[in-house]
């Protein structure tokens, strides 16, 4: 009767390894999507800032800014 705690101990020990398992694949493959979000969004800031200065420039050339005193 002693071998059962033990038994039941290790059982539990698997099941809760492999459930950490899936956590951490989980886990990697999120970190992946997330690296790729950031990665995309790296990519249109820039394009963002340009969008402002060309649209300054536009605003400009129509004649659509206020004239700052």
């Amino acid at each position: 009767m002693v071998e059962a705690p033990d038994n039941l101990i290790s059982e539990y020990l698997r099941r809760l390894d492999g459930k950490m398992d899936r956590v951490i694949d989980d886990l990697n493959d999120l970190k992946i999507r997330v690296t790729h979000l950031e990665e995309g969004l790296a990519g249109v800031n820039p394009r963002l800032d340009r969008i402002e200065v060309r649209l300054d420039r536009v605003e400009r050339r129509l004649d659509l800014t206020e004239v700052l005193h």
